[in-house]
Parts: C-alpha cells; structure tokens; sequence
C-alpha cells in the first residue's frame, strides 16, 4: 500500500514542515574546514582543540551489533572523504535521542569542491535489524553508529568521520568573526529586526532571528531552508577569510566557541583535522553545493507518523555520483550553490 502512494504523491507547493535546528550544521562543517587549520595556526588553538573536543565510538564496529564492513571506495574516489554531521536534540545526553539534523558532507578527491547533502529527519528508510522508520529513529536506536549504517546503506559510500554537533556556541561563533554578511532573497521583520532583500551585514543575534524566520517568507520552510543554506555559506566563507584567520583574538574565540560543542569520532584527530582544513584552503563560496537527499512526496508511516517518501530511483542516483566521485554530474533541484 505504502509503495503505491509512494509512486502517486508529490510534494506540495508550501509544505508546513517542523522547526529544524539546522543551525547546527554551520557549527559542524566549519569545525571541518578552519579549526583543524586553526590547530595547525597556533599551539595555543591546538591545546584549545585538544582539550575542548571530546572523542566517542561513533563509528560502526564490524561484528558488533549486526554491523558489517563498509563499502569500500572505487578508484575513483580514493581520496575522497564523507564526513557525517549530526545535530542531536538531546537535553541532557544523547540516550535515547533523535537526530534533530543530518547532513552528509562529501569533499571531493581533489578537495576543490565540497557538498553538502541534507537528509530530512522524517525519510522514511529501511533501519538496520529494525525494519522501515524514519531516519532520525536511527539515532535513537543505535546511536551515530546505526545512523551510519542507515546512511552507507542508502548511498553505497563509507563514512570516514562523524561530528556531532551542538548549536549552544551558535551566537558566539557569528560575534567572533565580527558578524557576517548574508544574501537576503526575502525581506522580513523577525523579532524586532528588519531584514532587506540584498546582502546585510549581521551579528550573532540577528542571524539567528533570520535562520529561524519562516511564516513571512513565501514558501514557508523550504524559504526559510534557502536562509539557513545561506548563511552557512556566509559563516563558513567568512570564517576563512585573512580577517579571522590573520587575526589571533578573532582566530580563538572562533575556535573555542565551535570546539565546546563538538564530540568526533575516536579516529578523527586534531592532526586529521589540520591536514583536511589545510587541503581545503583554496575553497571559495562557488565551490561549496547544498542539496537535500531525494524524496517525492509526504505521507504516513503504518503507525500514523508523518513521513518523507523516498524516492529510490534518485536515491540510486545520489548513490552512484558519490561513489565514483562525479557529484557535479548529478542533477538536482535543489542544488544550491
């Protein structure tokens, strides 16, 4: 029955969709691409990482609780890297939480490019040794390691690393680097602050007011994705600007408000960290891709629950781009550079 309605229904034009703190997800891929750097910039950040950055078995483990080998990486993409980051919604520990975020960033084998892939919370998708569930039950079933399953499983490429991320540094992060100056597609007044269309220059508090604008904006959340989409952008481009990172005082408090919410897998050092950020250096805001993981259409699970139909045939197609490495050649709607 689910499988018919998953051929015959698409998405409506403004779908009233669930507040997503994907504002965690800025925290996460920046820690990516500067604070590894950051590391490398002065012994005094790399103490700050050290201590800061807590470490936990976030991977799966073959053998241990049905897991098997990862997929193993074509030639092609040898040198390519899957980091996953996850933004949990746990108060007080991560048993028994549901991923509030989940995005899949892959950095290209020749790290020119990196995209990063949002898989809503509700896709409805097969779950390791517990049957069809959305994905963010994954997370509540078997922690960071069964969401990787889950995730391997949908795209057929291993994950290399996992960030779990908080968004408590969030404001402390954006006044660090002096504030940033986003693109805004629609204007809108959002707690008290003016928002004009075109580019604006904002602290942490007004970012934070405009990420989590979406009744004013025309297309409800999928605007308000656009919003947050951009100021990632404008976070990460600006945190690696020569103004912070030639900037001793900028370059520290940046790092130590990202890092005080971060917990990476075991395997993922400060020195992997400094040799990706390094790789990454020549990056611009043309290079770096968002896209959301293929569904076509909204429905509900046998339980009742809300769902995201998956759509198979795109999610093949994902699958077959990140695997050989050819992410330029898939095509998407909601690709935004």
């Amino acid at each position: 029955m689910l499988d018919q309605f998953e051929e015959t229904q698409t998405p409506p034009a403004r779908p009233k969709r669930r507040l997503r703190r994907t504002i965690t997800v800025l925290v996460a891929v920046v820690l990516l691409v500067v604070v590894g750097g950051a590391a490398g910039y002065l012994l005094l950040l790399n103490h700050t990482v050290d201590s800061n950055v807590q470490r936990g078995s976030l991977l799966p483990t073959p053998g241990v609780s049905g897991a098997t080998d990862a997929p193993t990486k074509s030639a092609a993409a040898k040198d390519a890297q899957n980091f996953l980051i996850v933004g949990s919604d746990a108060r007080t520990g991560l048993a028994g939480a549901r991923s509030d975020v989940i995005v899949l960033v892959h950095v290209a084998a020749d790290h020119k490019t990196v995209d990063l892939i949002h898989f809503p919370r509700d896709l409805y998708v097969d779950v390791p040794g517990h049957g069809k569930d959305k994905i963010n039950a994954a997370f509540a079933y078997g922690g960071a390691p069964l969401l990787v399953r889950t995730i391997q499983d949908l795209v057929g490429v291993p994950i290399d690393h996992v960030g779990i991320i908080g968004f408590e540094g969030f404001k402390r992060m954006t006044d660090a680097v002096g504030g940033v100056n986003v693109y805004v597609a629609e204007s809108s007044v959002s707690q008290g602050i003016t928002f004009t269309k075109g580019f604006q220059q904002m602290n942490g508090e007004q970012a934070l007011a405009f990420v989590r604008e979406r009744k004013q904006l025309s297309e409800g959340d999928i605007s308000r994705g656009k919003r947050q989409q951009a100021f990632i952008k404008a976070l990460m481009l600006k945190s690696l600007s020569k103004d912070v990172l030639g900037n001793p005082i900028k370059l520290a408090e940046f790092v130590d408000a990202g890092t005080s919410n971060l917990i990476v897998d075991q395997g993922f050092s400060t020195s992997d960290m400094r040799s990706e950020a390094f790789a990454l250096r020549s990056l611009r805001g043309k290079d770096i891709s968002f896209i959301t993981a293929p569904f076509n259409g909204f429905g509900t699970s046998p339980t009742g629950a809300s769902i995201d139909i998956l759509d198979k045939a795109g999610m093949q197609d994902l699958g077959a781009a990140l695997q050989d490495d050819k992410m330029s050649t898939y095509t998407d709607s909601t690709r935004t550079p």
